[in-house]
C-alpha cells in the first residue's frame, strides 16, 4: 500500500461514521482511530423489564411503598450514612484515573470537583468512557487502583457534597 491510498483510506475514515479502522495483511497493519471532540457518551446500564406476576392473593395486605434512595433513584451514586456521595461506576471494564499514560490524573484528594466534570475513563472493550461527577463537592476517597478491573455499580469516588 503506498502513501497516495493511505491517505484516501485517511479521508474515507474521517468523512465515514466511524471511529476506528484497521487494516491488515502479510506485509503490514495500519490503524487508524477518530478522535471527537466531543466526549464519548457513557454507556447506559441496561434496564430491567418487569416480568407479568400472577396477582396477589387477596387476603394479603398490600406492602408499603419504599422510599426513594437520596440522590433522585440515579443508580450511579447514594448518599452514604456519613452523608458522603458515592460515585458509583455505570459500567464493567478498566478504571484510568487520567487520560493518558504520561497525563497527571483527572482529579485528586481533596480536590473540589463541580457536577459533570470528568474524574475518570472505564475503558470497555476498547471503547474509553468518560465518567463525569454526579454533583459538586470535595473528593475524599478514590477507591480503585489505577489500571484496575471494575464492576457496574462499584464505588469509585466519595464525594463530600457542597
Amino acid at each position: 500500500m503506498d502513501s497516495k491510498e493511505i491517505k484516501d483510506l485517511v479521508r474515507f475514515v474521517a468523512r465515514a461514521d466511524i471511529d476506528e479502522f484497521e487494516l491488515e495483511t502479510e506485509s503490514f497493519r495500519l490503524r487508524v482511530t477518530r478522535r471527537s471532540l466531543q466526549p464519548a457518551p457513557a454507556a447506559v446500564a441496561p434496564v430491567a423489564v418487569p416480568q407479568a406476576a400472577p396477582p396477589p392473593a387477596p387476603a394479603a395486605p398490600a406492602p408499603a411503598a419504599a422510599p426513594e434512595p437520596a440522590g433522585g433513584g440515579k443508580d450511579d451514586g447514594a448518599k452514604a450514612a456519613d452523608g458522603l456521595y458515592e460515585q458509583k461506576s455505570p459500567i464493567v471494564g478498566t478504571f484510568y484515573r487520567a487520560p493518558s499514560p504520561g497525563a497527571p490524573p483527572f482529579v485528586e484528594v481533596g480536590q473540589h470537583v463541580s457536577a459533570g466534570q470528568v474524574l475518570c475513563i472505564i475503558e470497555a472493550m476498547k471503547l474509553m468512557n468518560e465518567i463525569e461527577s454526579e454533583i459538586s463537592g470535595t473528593i475524599v476517597e478514590i477507591l480503585p487502583e489505577n489500571a484496575q478491573p471494575v464492576e457496574y455499580g462499584e464505588v469509585l469516588f466519595r464525594i463530600r457534597p457542597d
